[in-house]
């Protein structure tokens, strides 16, 4: 039987049918453009992984064995997992909700991690234990993804996603304000300020350790839903109707993401903008298939989340800067421009 016979009679609304024509037209090409261009995004990947590895504050140079160790190498090992898991929860949000401004803050999920290492700088416990920080942004994103899942149902369509993730952002941004007005000193504001801000210096392999399971099992839950993200491009009743699960994909989904996206929070802070920018990056090299772009905005998250990090470091040579850079201004202001792009061609007709 022909896949065609299989979907309901009907006019199916103009996102499918424009997504069935491309993917149609450019069957052939969706099909070879990734045998060239994911061995392409791997060897910058490993461009950049060793230029990271090199470039300290403005300076190429071969490091000693403790600076590569302690300060280089957590800061390479993160930027790569963090951004990574920015990019691929990004591509699959996108993909599940159908939505091109979809990212990971929609969920709610990296406000509620910057919460709870919030409330980490607020009790003092980062000053008398390390791994407070990390442990508190990572309980922060668990609490968040919990609220999620429970405000959007049992069984959960795309809609009320959506509105159960602006629900999360939105009581945990009046959270954090409150925490941010009644910081019990100016030393403890400005400590929780700049680090909701977003980078990755002065990381140890310590927060790296932490972060990387639940990030990796993300990942791995996230790359496993392309032929159901597929399948949802059609519209929900249509991937229903093809036997896909359409409410076990969207939680799969959250899950994954809140892992990903979640953990890379709690030891990262805000960076936002990846995950929103790296698919619409793909798309014209890839076509519009999600499958196809998932393990290739894997790759690319993480290349384009170590180039940022290098232009922070190297910002010091060009700027006058008194204070480093955060890496989480420099993504939004290299974002901004994309979603700005994005909203005027989604509202052409």
């Amino acid at each position: 039987m022909p896949p065609e016979a299989l979907v309901p009679p009907g006019p199916l609304p103009p996102t499918s049918v424009r997504f069935a024509a491309q993917a149609h037209k450019g069957r052939g090409r969706i099909l070879s453009v990734p045998v060239r261009t994911l061995p392409a995004l791997a060897v910058l990947l490993c461009a950049l992984l060793g230029a990271s590895l090199l470039v300290g504050d403005g300076i190429l140079a071969l490091p000693d064995q403790l600076i590569l160790l302690q300060i280089r190498l957590p800061r390479t090992l993160l930027a790569a997992l963090v951004g990574g898991g920015l990019g691929l929860s990004g591509a699959v949000l996108q993909g599940a909700l159908r939505n091109p401004l979809a990212d990971p803050g929609l969920l709610g999920i990296t406000g509620t991690a910057g919460l709870g290492a919030a409330l980490v700088f607020y009790w003092g416990l980062a000053a008398q234990f390390a791994p407070a920080l990390p442990l508190g942004g990572l309980a922060g994103a668990t609490v968040g993804a919990v609220c999620l899942l429970a405000f959007a149902g049992r069984a959960p369509s795309g809609p009320s996603l959506i509105l159960a993730g602006v629900a999360v952002s939105a009581l945990s941004a009046s959270l954090l304000a409150l925490a941010l007005s009644l910081a019990p000193n100016p030393f403890a504001l400005a400590e929780i300020t700049f680090w909701l801000l977003g980078g990755l210096a002065d990381r140890s392999l310590l927060q790296v350790a932490l972060a990387a399971p639940p990030i990796l099992l993300g990942v791995a839950i996230l790359l496993r839903l392309g032929p159901g993200l597929d399948a949802l491009s059609l519209g929900e009743e249509t991937a229903a109707s093809l036997g896909v699960p359409v409410g076990r994909t969207l939680c799969l989904a959250a899950a994954g993401t809140a892992l990903a996206a979640g953990a890379g929070a709690a030891v990262a802070g805000g960076i936002g903008f990846v995950g929103l920018v790296v698919p619409h990056l793909l798309r014209p090299l890839l076509g519009q298939r999600p499958a196809v772009l998932l393990p290739a905005s894997l790759l690319a998250g993480a290349s384009l989340l170590l180039t940022a990090d290098l232009l922070v470091r190297l910002a010091p040579l060009v700027l006058p800067l008194s204070q480093p850079l955060p890496l989480g201004v420099l993504t939004a202001l290299l974002g901004a421009p994309f979603v700005v792009a994005i909203a005027r061609r989604s509202a052409l007709p």
